[in-house]
């Protein structure tokens, strides 16, 4: 790591650079969760280090292909810090993109920059050079962790392109070879294995400032991102923790993404400030998770999607494993089908839990021995006492009667209040007192005297792939520059399995051949889209419907593919 140049404020200093453009918490607010206890005075990477120090000997990770003690995993966690302040350009302050996938290098790569006091921009491997470019130069990323093995190994081509383009300067690969001037996993690693890890950047770090970089929604124009604070990001894991009663003897099967808002905090950081056992699965397939409940026998699965559930009751061989062990059965990412809840109970036997959460905090989930009524109709209620909720009316002013719908607004010691550099979202998204606006239609519901919420739609133009996001106007940009496309919208059409998925209204130029799905894709894909992006379905319209104020009625859009998928036989 380089000196700090004369005469230039330290990224890491209190008001420096890399806190610019960050919108905190009050000192009132701040001085209440630090009285009350939710706030500890400490950075995320300290608390992560004193809960492997106590359950040093505990296993802390299994994946397919090792099982790491808490004291073998921060080892070398501690080694790739080392590694990154000894052989980088890399300062305590800056923020390094992941392209990674659920593998334990991951795991060590996250810790590791936790621990050297850079801050983890928490991408996912499918978005593509585009995407990166726009979140890196936002945040001002100069580093990239990558899996050189990941998908087709498009990774570190990708890589290439973006230290070409100057976006990145320092590269690590892991899983693969190193090229030009990137540095492999490995020799960090050994790096550090040299280096006295006793004065890592960590001990030194405020719990006021940014710990990691949250993606929301969004890399066209101004992206959404949310900046998680040290203090506030440990609490959120450790109020899911506690809410679930996860402590040592706890093993918690994770298969979605682990760099991600949810793996991060749902899974990763829980088990790991608890002395828990995480065990990741490389994939959400239902083979390879079948393999690990029967080796691992899980008690939790703290969060699958209802895509995930539908796919493990088609698989006959769910009927043959044993899967008693389960406890702790959370779905979540959109509203899940009673019908589904029903046949998990009814087939497998499985209770299930919901969950409503959000990369910018507050979460939500039903408790352990609420009826069905609570589980199957519900979200549940938040996982923190000092967790606030207003349903408000679409004036956003008042607040709706019980029962009724309106707009889902949230704060609390763990919600962010304010996205990263983005004075003009902010000013729309969050209420004058801090409340963040949602864009989820919601309800309180009173069941026996205490208040749960549902989830019944959403105001944001946004469609929920399984757990994935897709900014409807992030592809509808993209598409318009498709020579033949006049006009194009983006909706959801209902799916059983994921949802949602995204359909494509497009108006075309006189004589223009039209464009398939796959044709469209490609076109996409050469734009730098992401591939879960992708429209999956084309319809051709003369011209897109307007409401009473001239916007395009997507509404009506989405009720137009709804009833074409009603009058399609089905396969």
């Amino acid at each position: 790591m380089p000196p700090v140049p004369d005469g230039t404020v330290h990224p890491f200093s209190p008001g420096g650079p890399s806190e610019r453009g960050l919108v905190t918490y009050p000192e009132k607010a701040v001085a209440e969760y630090r009285a009350t206890g939710y706030w500890t005075g400490r950075t995320l990477p300290a608390e992560l280090r004193a809960a492997a120090h106590e359950h040093a000997d505990r296993q802390a990770l299994i994946t397919p292909e090792v099982a790491l003690t808490y004291e073998e995993l921060f080892t070398l966690a501690e080694n790739f810090a080392a590694g990154l302040v000894e052989a980088t350009e890399l300062w305590p302050g800056d923020a390094v993109m992941f392209q990674m996938g659920n593998v334990a290098e991951t795991v060590v790569s996250y810790l590791g920059c936790l621990l050297a006091g850079i801050r983890p921009v928490c991408t996912l491997p499918q978005h593509g050079v585009r995407e990166i470019s726009v979140l890196a130069r936002h945040v001002g990323a100069r580093g990239l962790i990558l899996q050189a093995d990941f998908g087709r190994g498009q990774l570190p081509d990708q890589a290439r392109q973006l230290m070409s383009d100057g976006v990145i300067t320092e590269v690590v690969v892991a899983r693969g070879p190193a090229f030009g001037s990137a540095l492999t996993y490995d020799a960090l690693l050994r790096v550090g294995e040299v280096v006295d890890s006793a004065h890592l950047p960590y001990h030194s770090l405020s719990p006021d400032q940014i710990a990691v970089f949250q993606l929301s929604g969004g890399t066209t124009g101004l992206p959404k991102v949310a900046p998680r604070l040290h203090e506030e990001y440990t609490y959120n894991s450790v109020a899911w923790a506690t809410t679930l009663n996860w402590g040592p003897g706890t093993v918690a099967l994770y298969p979605l993404p682990i760099m991600h808002n949810a793996g991060i905090s749902v899974g990763l950081q829980p088990a790991l400030l608890t002395g828990a056992t995480l065990v990741l699965a490389p994939t959400a397939g239902i083979p390879a998770l079948l393999d690990l409940i029967e080796a691992t026998r899980p008690d939790a699965l703290p969060l699958v999607p209802p895509a995930l559930a539908v796919r493990l009751l088609e698989e006959p061989r769910s009927r043959q494993v044993d899967l008693s062990s389960i406890k702790t059965f959370i779905v979540g990412g959109q509203k899940l089908a009673l019908e589904t809840a029903e046949r998990l109970r009814d087939v497998l036997g499985i209770s299930i839990r919901q969950k409503f959460g959000m990369a910018e905090g507050m979460f939500l989930v039903t408790p352990s021995d609420a009826g069905e009524e609570v589980r199957h109709h519900t979200v549940g209620s938040p996982i923190s006492p000092a967790d606030e909720i207003r349903i408000l009316h679409p004036d956003g002013k008042s607040e709706v009667p019980d029962g009724a719908l309106g707009e889902l607004c949230v704060r609390g010691p763990y919600t962010i209040r304010g996205y990263f550099r983005a004075e003009q979202h902010n000013a729309a998204a969050f209420t004058a007192d801090g409340f963040y606006r949602t864009g989820d239609l919601a309800r309180r519901r009173i069941v026996d005297g205490m208040a749960y919420y549902s989830i019944d739609g959403r105001i944001k133009d946004v469609i929920n792939r399984g757990v994935e996001k897709i900014h409807a106007d992030e592809v509808e940009e993209l598409i318009m520059r498709h020579p033949d496309v006049v006009n194009a919208a983006l909706v959801a059409m209902p799916d059983k399995v994921l949802g949602e998925r995204g359909c494509a209204y497009l108006v075309l130029k006189p004589a223009a051949a039209p464009p398939t799905v796959a044709s469209l894709g490609v076109f996409l894909l050469g734009e730098g889209l992401a591939r879960y992006k992708l429209p999956e379905r084309v319809e051709l319209i003369e011209s897109l419907p307007l409401s009473n104020v001239g916007k395009v009625a997507k509404k009506a859009l989405r009720e137009d593919i709804a009833m074409k998928l009603a009058a399609e036989p089905h396969v």
